[in-house]
Order: C-alpha cells, then sequence, then structure tokens
C-alpha cells in the first residue's frame, strides 16, 4: 500500500483555475521580495543596479565581500523581477 503525498493529494483536487491562481499568488509574492531587494540596493548604492554594474562598483570597492555579496543578491533580485514578470504573462495568456 503506497501512500501519496498530501501536497499531491491536495493538488489532484484543485480546479485548473485554482492551480493557476495558487501559482499566480506565489509569483506576485516572489516578485514583492525582489522589489523589495533591489529598492534596498539602489537606496544603499544611490543608483540602479545598470549603474552599479557600468560603473564596476565591485572593483571600485577592492572586491570586499560586502559588496560582492550584493552585487549578487541584487543580480539575482534582477532576474527574478524580469522572470516573475515572464511567467505572470505567461500565465495571463492561459488564465
Amino acid at each position: 500500500m503506497s501512500m501519496e503525498h498530501p501536497v499531491k493529494q491536495m493538488m489532484e483536487k484543485m480546479s485548473n483555475d485554482e492551480l493557476i491562481e495558487m501559482l499566480r499568488r506565489e509569483y506576485l509574492r516572489k516578485l514583492t521580495r525582489y522589489r523589495l531587494t533591489d529598492e534596498f540596493f539602489r537606496k544603499k548604492y544611490r543608483m540602479t543596479y545598470e549603474e552599479f554594474e557600468k560603473e564596476n562598483v565591485v572593483a571600485k570597492r577592492n572586491f570586499s565581500w560586502e559588496v560582492e555579496s550584493d552585487a549578487q543578491e541584487w543580480e539575482m533580485a534582477i532576474d527574478g523581477i524580469s522572470t516573475c514578470l515572464r511567467k505572470l504573462g505567461e500565465i495571463k495568456i492561459e488564465y
């Protein structure tokens, strides 16, 4: 006797509209988190991510751990914003 995973059982009972709405809410949650991260770094460095990269701030600050770590986190947030917006657009097309 195999026991199915409770999440799988729950998802199988959901309609397509309910699943799409669940995905939409998840992408919006992630988008909010990524935008907050972007806004935090914009204020911290007083520039956009594009300006940060163009001005090579990591090198100008002697490749400090803090600045490199910020650069990686900021890049992930920018990529995340783009991905979430794309996915939300795909959901609207299908919805």
